[in-house]
């Protein structure tokens, strides 16, 4: 049976982890920020921008019981979608490795992709809500731009990290080491 190395050339690199793994990180990485930023520190919850007006959505205000309560569902949401691509991940992820899972888990490739996954969840989110939507700001006040400036360069570094993590990890390729049928 040919390797995947085989069929793309010697060195080459499967790609069998790279989709799970991204998606394992996108879903982690926003539920770390959902729930170290909005829930723990209460620095944000997903409408609570001041600039939002200028963009034709809703501001909720959290120091109100209905803006708190209307920030709360929109975090919710938030949290579904970040669930949604766990389950999604571990789904592909199982579909892919059923015979190897141990030697996958304990893979510096699957955790380096995981690593940037949350790195491109960061970079997606930083941009998209604090920059174009100014939907949230990472942490409101005098410095937010410092904060949400921050939070790209924290995406970038673990973006840039888990790639070189997954890049030192051996290929894993589950059809390479599949026992012949008996």
């Amino acid at each position: 049976m040919a390797t995947t190395a085989d069929r793309h050339g010697a060195g080459a690199r499967p790609a069998s982890l790279r989709l799970p793994g991204i998606l394992l990180g996108v879903g982690l990485g926003g539920f770390v920020d959902g729930i170290l930023l909005h829930q723990i520190l209460q620095w944000h919850h997903m409408l609570t921008s001041t600039d939002q007006d200028r963009i034709g959505v809703k501001y909720y205000d959290p120091d109100t019981v209905s803006g708190l309560e209307m920030n709360t569902v929109w975090d919710g949401f938030f949290h579904t979608v970040c669930w949604i691509a766990v389950l999604t991940g571990l789904a592909v992820l199982y579909s892919r490795v059923t015979h190897h899972r141990r030697r996958v888990w304990t893979s510096r490739v699957l955790w380096g992709w995981m690593l940037a996954g949350w790195g491109l969840f960061n970079l997606v989110e930083g941009v998209l809500d604090h920059h174009i939507l100014v939907i949230h700001h990472v942490h409101a006040g005098d410095d937010q731009v410092w904060w949400d400036i921050g939070f790209l360069v924290l995406g970038a570094l673990l973006l840039l990290g888990g790639w070189l993590l997954q890049r030192g990890g051996r290929p894993f390729d589950p059809e390479a080491r599949r026992a012949p049928d008996a």
